[in-house]
C-alpha cells in the first residue's frame, strides 16, 4: 500500500488525528512493529500452554511479569525521569491485580484445560466486555444498536462454544476454562477502563513497568498461598517449559509491548485494533501445528462469529467525539 500527496483541500472538513496519523502508517518499520504484535502475541498463548506442562500457572505468569518489572522499572525511571506518586503506585497495583492476576494469571490457569487457540479466541471477548464496562460505569454511554448486535453475536459465538457435546465433530469446551476466562476478560476489561480514569504516570512504558511489578508480585503470593510452590520444584521443570518462560518475558512482553506502544503511536486505531482479529488465528494455528490442538467444525463456526462481532464492535461509530486514548484498543489477558 502507498500513499500519495493530494493538493491542498478546500473542503470544510478537517483532517481527524487519526486520518494525519495514518500518513505514517506504512513506514518499514511501523510494519514491522504491526508484524511484531501479530505473531509475536498471537504466539504467546502456545507460550503458556508449553509453559504451564511443568510449571504451576500463577508462578508462571508471576515469575513472567515480575521480571519484567523489575527489568523495565529502573531504565524507564531513569530514561524517563518521571518520578511516581504514591497516586501512581495506587493506580498500578489496582490495575495490576485486575489485568495480571485475574486476567492473565486466570489465562495462564485455564489453559491447563482448554487448548491455547480457543483460549485466545474467547479472550477476543475483552473487546466486548470493553463496551459493557464502559457503558455501566458512571457516566458512560449506552452503545448504538451495531454494538449491542455485535455483543450479542459475541455471547452467542461463545455459547457455541461451549453448546452441545459431540457437536461439530468436537468435545465442548471445558466449562470451569470457559468460566475463569470469562472473569479473566471481563476483569481485564475493568482495570483497562479504570487505568484510563485513574492517577497513571504520564509514560505508558513506566505505568506498564510498575503494573507488571505489582502484578507479578500479587501472582507469586497467591501461588505460595494456594499451595503452588509445594508442587514447584525447579529440578522437574521442562527445557520446554523455561524457553516458554523465557519467550513470554522478551517476546510477549518486551518486545511485543514496546511494538504495540509505538503502533498506538505511528497508526490509526482503528489499524491497531485489528490484532485483536489476527492473533486468535495465529494462536489456533500455532496450537495445531505444535502441540496437535484440533480445529474442528464447531471452533471455524464459533471463530467466524465471534470475529464478526468484534469487527462490528471495534469499527461501530461513536455517539459524541471522546479522547483519543478512549478510542484505543488495549492488549487482551494473555499477550503483556
Amino acid at each position: 500500500m502507498t500513499t500519495t500527496t493530494t493538493p491542498k483541500d478546500t473542503s470544510s472538513k478537517a483532517a481527524t488525528p487519526d486520518e494525519r496519523l495514518d500518513l505514517n502508517a506504512t513506514t518499514p518499520l511501523v510494519l514491522a512493529a504491526f508484524a511484531a504484535v501479530y505473531l509475536l502475541w498471537g504466539s504467546t498463548y502456545l507460550a503458556i500452554r508449553v509453559g504451564v506442562e511443568t510449571v504451576p500457572p500463577l508462578t508462571l505468569a508471576g515469575l513472567r511479569h515480575l521480571t519484567v518489572g523489575l527489568f523495565l522499572y529502573p531504565i524507564l525511571r531513569r530514561t524517563t525521569g518521571v518520578r511516581p506518586t504514591a497516586a501512581n503506585w495506587k493506580s498500578a497495583a489496582v490495575t495490576g491485580c485486575l489485568l495480571l492476576f485475574v486476567g492473565n494469571g486466570g489465562v495462564s490457569w485455564a489453559e491447563q484445560i482448554v487448548p491455547s487457540g480457543v483460549t485466545a479466541l474467547l479472550v477476543t471477548m475483552v473487546s466486548l466486555w470493553l463496551v459493557v464496562v464502559d457503558w455501566l460505569r458512571p457516566g458512560g454511554l449506552r452503545p448504538v444498536p451495531r454494538v449491542l448486535f455485535g455483543l450479542a453475536l459475541g455471547f452467542a459465538g461463545v455459547a457455541l462454544l461451549v453448546g452441545p457435546s459431540h457437536w461439530g465433530g468436537s468435545e465442548r469446551v471445558d466449562l470451569r476454562g470457559v468460566a475463569v476466562l470469562v472473569i479473566a476478560s471481563f476483569a481485564w476489561a475493568c482495570g483497562s477502563i479504570y487505568s484510563k480514569h485513574s492517577g497513571m504516570p504520564r509514560s505508558a512504558l513506566l505505568g506498564v513497568a510498575m503494573q507488571s511489578f505489582s502484578g507479578g508480585l500479587v501472582l507469586l503470593i497467591a501461588g505460595l498461598l494456594s499451595g503452588e510452590f509445594h508442587r514447584f520444584h525447579f529440578s522437574a521443570v521442562s527445557w520446554r517449559s523455561w524457553v516458554a518462560l523465557a519467550y513470554l518475558i522478551v517476546f510477549g512482553s518486551c518486545i511485543g509491548l514496546s511494538a504495540y506502544i509505538y503502533i498506538l503511536q505511528k497508526s490509526t486505531s482503528a489499524r491497531v485494533a485489528t490484532y485483536a482479529l489476527v492473533n486468535p488465528v495465529v494462536a489456533l494455528i500455532l496450537g495445531w501445528l505444535f502441540v496437535d490442538e484440533i480445529i474442528s467444525l464447531r471452533t471455524v463456526i464459533a471463530t467466524v462469529v465471534i470475529l464478526t462481532a468484534v469487527v462490528l464492535v471495534i469499527t461501530a461509530p461513536h455517539r459524541v467525539p471522546v479522547r483519543k486514548g478512549d478510542l484505543e484498543p488495549v492488549p487482551a489477558p494473555g499477550e503483556v
